[in-house]
């Protein structure tokens, strides 16, 4: 699924290109300088309909009235009896002026709809959603999860919308806090990709874009939705969160079997990972972690690289194969009924995420190890998600984003202050079912095969994985990238 020859034209914004590695892909950079362009850029668009009140659907609909400031309505669209309406409100959104309404009233009555409600209910309620649409209005998404769904249902969109979608490579509540730090900073907030699946109107591309740079993204690269929907769930299968659970839990017991104390433990595999190694990646790349540490501390890098690099890629060509094959999808809408019955439950009672509760309490940042092996074991899983998605043809702009920068600048921060337990007990459905089926593969695999080989004192471990290394394309691809990376870190409450 190769699509490095995409390309697309804008009649509002200023087109630019970059170089990754031997590859040209347009963007657009966004700025509140280009405010005033996002009239023209929903030119034909009335009301801009927001659907749902989760983290994104508050987040991007407040971005959205905040900068269009009237220039089009923002409304946003709930279920009847929604416990969100009291939040809604509070944000501003209101029945009397039109800004907030029963949703299936506010797709009817909206241009461009942005679809923000969960996976599970899209699979649902999308015939009432396409019912509801006005002949050539635009129908826009965050993740291609629905379009996955009906591809399993041997269905598509309505042949008489646009269907777009601009992806923020963050969390909701990041895409709020960097939006309004960008008020003060310029250049805040979080990229995006963004997708034109179908477009009837010849207008979905620049209303995308338009999109975009409202919600305050500071670039914007392209996509498509399969191509987003196969990357983005892959990912938060693999290193955005499951791959990470699994990682540091395999971690801790074996420091804590290795001898040390439970608090030490969580110290050298958790909060190594979402501290100091995470920090140092998002600033320095992966080359640039290696090359922190002293040469004792490479040559453990390198072992411990090597041992988990062949499980990382085993495990993530697995989880692609589960994503292109639908059966990751199927999984989520089967797991509705059962959710009904059966809701899941959360981890952080375990006596891991107990410790770790206390270590975060008395954490002191300048003492939290950079530990190598941790650091190597963490690389060489991530490197293993690159790679696959390498193999499987995405944008190097993707890869980067879904494999590396949005783990170390956006998730693996919300997890270093509120808990990688936290983070999984809270995250989406989608997301949350996923962490319960891969975490403990990685777990298991980490634990079973990649440290006995590091362990094993009568051979020594193959480092052929770590050969490839120093020279790997990624790092030039996020040299780049870390040139577009926001000036502020991201603010966690």
């Amino acid at each position: 699924m190769p699509h490095s020859d995409l390309d697309f034209e804008t009649r509002v914004f200023d087109k630019e290109y970059i170089t990754l590695a031997e590859r040209r892909e347009g963007i657009v950079q966004g700025g509140r300088h280009l405010f005033d362009r996002l009239p023209a850029a929903f030119d034909g668009v009335a009301q801009i309909g927001v659907i749902g009140w989760g983290p994104q659907g508050s987040a991007q609909a407040q971005n959205l009235r905040d900068s269009l400031k009237g220039a089009v309505r923002v409304t946003v669209g709930l279920r009847a009896g929604s416990g969100s309406v009291a939040a809604a409100r509070a944000a501003g959104f209101r029945e009397e002026d039109k800004t907030l309404g029963e949703m299936f009233e506010v797709i009817g009555s909206s241009d461009l709809v942005i679809l923000l409600i969960s996976d599970a209910a899209q699979t649902a309620l999308y015939p009432q959603v396409f019912e509801a649409l006005r002949p050539g209005a635009t129908l826009g998404f965050s993740h291609g999860f629905l379009l996955g769904h009906l591809a399993d249902e041997g269905l598509g969109f309505p042949p008489d919308i646009d269907v777009i979608a601009v992806c923020p490579k963050g969390m909701g509540a990041s895409v709020r806090a960097l939006y309004v730090q960008g008020e003060e900073v310029n250049g805040a907030g979080i990229n995006a990709s963004f997708a034109v699946h179908q477009d009837v109107t010849g207008k979905a591309t620049d209303r995308a874009l338009g999109w975009s740079v409202a919600i305050g993204a500071p670039f914007t690269f392209q996509t498509t939705l399969e191509s987003e929907y196969r990357s983005d769930l892959c990912g938060e299968r693999a290193m955005l969160l499951s791959g990470v659970h699994g990682i540091v839990e395999s971690l801790y017991r074996r420091y804590r079997d290795h001898g040390m104390t439970d608090e030490n433990a969580f110290r050298h595999s958790t909060e190594s990972v979402t501290g100091p190694i995470s920090k140092i990646i998002s600033k320095d790349g992966l080359d640039g972690l290696y090359r922190r540490l002293d040469a004792a501390g490479r040559t453990v890098f390198a072992e411990a690289y090597s041992a988990a690099y062949p499980v990382g890629f085993e495990l993530t060509q697995e989880i692609y194969g589960e994503v292109r094959s639908g059966n990751e999808i199927r999984s989520v809408v089967l797991a509705g009924e059962r959710l009904r019955r059966f809701p899941m439950g959360k981890i952080d009672q375990a006596d891991m995420w107990t410790v770790g509760a206390k270590v975060r309490a008395d954490r002191v940042e300048e003492d939290i190890p950079l530990d190598p092996f941790t650091a190597g074991v963490f690389c060489g899983v991530m490197m293993a998600q690159v790679d696959v998605l390498l193999e499987h043809g995405h944008q190097y702009s993707e890869i980067a984003n879904e494999s590396v920068i949005e783990a170390v600048d956006s998730l693996n921060p919300y997890m270093h202050a509120r808990g990688v337990a936290y983070m999984v007990d809270n995250c989406s459905t989608t997301a949350r079912l996923g962490a319960r089926k891969w975490a403990p593969r990685f777990d298991y695999l980490l634990t079973q095969q990649a440290y006995p080989a590091v362990d094993d004192e009568q051979t020594m471990v193959d480092t052929t994985p770590f050969q490839a290394f120093e020279d790997h394309v990624i790092h030039e691809v996020l040299r780049v990238c870390a040139e577009m990376r926001p000036p502020v870190d991201i603010f966690v409450e």
